[in-house]
């Protein structure tokens, strides 16, 4: 296992490139699937989570061609549906979360799939009858070996139809489409998620050739084709890592410039660092983020305390609830987190605590953190990093902190963070990878 040894409480400067959108890179790599022909995809990151989908389309007979740094072309001609049943398939498959939106390609397009329960962050309950509700909906035959744990589904004959999403879940819906555009007939999706990467996706299977309408509502309405074409597409910016670079400007007290953020894809996240008293200038599609030594949370109308809680789309998304939760901790004011999502998101707070925040952990789904208005250094200490999200709010505190900062299990940061450590001395942080 890696760890990151930090030396904090170092004023960083510079400017910072966000790498291509995590979450729908993993769609979007999935979705070449429903077509023989060639799509070109760019501003792929390179991660951990990402590489290894990569690296499992290739298994699975898909002609991979590595472009540029950030480019690939896929063509998904020559696809081995054998090695579904292989131990090799089911255990890479196992070990990514985002490989549950294969069976989606996989059965418009083939009628069959097969996949190991999906792994990825131990945060809680992660359920996927949403994905399998909507297969079931669609005519495909769903069996679970509970034992081996491992999903079967038959969808040789898919018919469209309607269907009311039991949650607005985005793997949910992006497996349900890719189900459906290849499906006999049409299909309307009501309580689809809308997040800009499920646009994204809708926008580039229409260019393939399928018939999506909708896009950006709740409500998607999908006309079956019998075949899809090939395509370019080119990944949004990841706004987790907007985001994260936005707290850790607040945290550190740096000026830092965020550079080709797609602020209109963005929804309330400036709005929501800005109700925490951080100042944000947008120059075109940048963000400028100027060095502030205090800044101020705000309260409600009323005067009673903030809240900030995950919602679906174009809700706050629960990823960077962990950012505002650390960035608050040496704010001025006090702030309630509602993580309605995720019931272990939270607990890694008890490092935070220890390096000297005041938080109270209410419940798995709460804490109340009452700012320090720099009043006190938070310390640096020995942590784990225990999912991607926490993890990168650990580095932040870490960045702030006095002292040095060990922080272990950074292959979870990994699998969402592109090359954070050399980005991050880019900007002057003190930062080592040891093993």
């Amino acid at each position: 296992m890696g760890s990151f040894r930090v030396n904090g409480g170092i004023k960083l400067k510079g400017e910072i490139i966000p790498q291509g959108a995590k979450n729908e890179a993993l769609q979007i790599l999935c979705a070449v699937l429903l077509t023989s022909e060639k799509i070109t995809i760019s501003k792929i990151p390179n991660i951990v989570d990402v590489n290894k989908l990569i690296e499992l389309l290739s298994d699975m007979g898909v002609k991979v061609t590595k472009e540029g740094p950030e480019t690939y072309t896929f063509q998904a001609d020559e696809v081995n549906l054998d090695f579904m049943a292989t131990e090799e398939y089911l255990k890479k498959a196992s070990a990514l979360r985002g490989s549950v939106m294969l069976l989606g390609p996989l059965l418009a397009r083939f009628g069959t799939g097969k996949l190991s329960k999906p792994g990825g962050d131990k945060i809680g309950r992660r359920r996927m009858d949403t994905h399998f509700t909507g297969f079931q909906k669609l005519g495909a035959k769903f069996n679970y070996d509970a034992k081996n744990e491992i999903f079967h589904i038959d969808g040789k004959n898919l018919k469209g139809c309607y269907m009311l999403l039991d949650e607005a879940s985005v793997t949910g819906t992006a497996n349900i489409v890719m189900a459906a555009v290849m499906a006999e007939g049409t299909t309307t999706v009501y309580n689809a998620a809308c997040e800009p990467y499920l646009q994204q996706l809708c926008d580039m299977l229409n260019r393939m050739g399928a018939k999506i309408s909708g896009v950006g509502s709740n409500l998607l309405t999908i006309e079956g084709v019998k075949k899809l074409g090939g395509t370019t597409h080119k990944m949004l910016p990841d706004m987790i890592e907007i985001g994260s670079f936005i707290g850790l400007a607040a945290m550190t007290q740096s000026e830092i410039l965020i550079k080709d953020c797609q602020i209109p894809r963005l929804g309330i996240i400036p709005d929501t660092f800005r109700r925490m008293g951080i100042q944000l200038e947008f120059r075109g599609d940048d963000i400028f983020v100027p060095a502030q030594k205090h800044y101020e949370i705000e309260t409600f109308i009323d005067g009673s305390i903030l809240t900030v809680a995950d919602a679906i789309w174009p809700g706050f998304t629960p990823d960077l609830l962990s950012i505002i939760l650390v960035t608050a901790t040496q704010a001025k004011g006090t702030i309630l987190v509602h993580q309605k999502m995720f019931e272990s998101r939270l607990f890694f707070v008890d490092k935070l605590i220890e390096m000297g925040a005041q938080i109270i952990l209410c419940d798995p789904h709460r804490a109340t953190v009452i700012g320090l208005d720099r009043k006190t250094d938070l310390r640096g200490i020995r942590m784990t990093s225990p999912d991607i999200r926490a993890g990168v709010a650990l580095l932040i505190a870490a960045l702030s902190a006095s002292g040095t900062s060990i922080i272990d299990n950074i292959e979870q940061i990994d699998r969402g963070y592109q090359n954070i450590d050399d980005r991050l001395r880019a900007l002057g942080a003190e930062i080592e990878r040891i093993s």
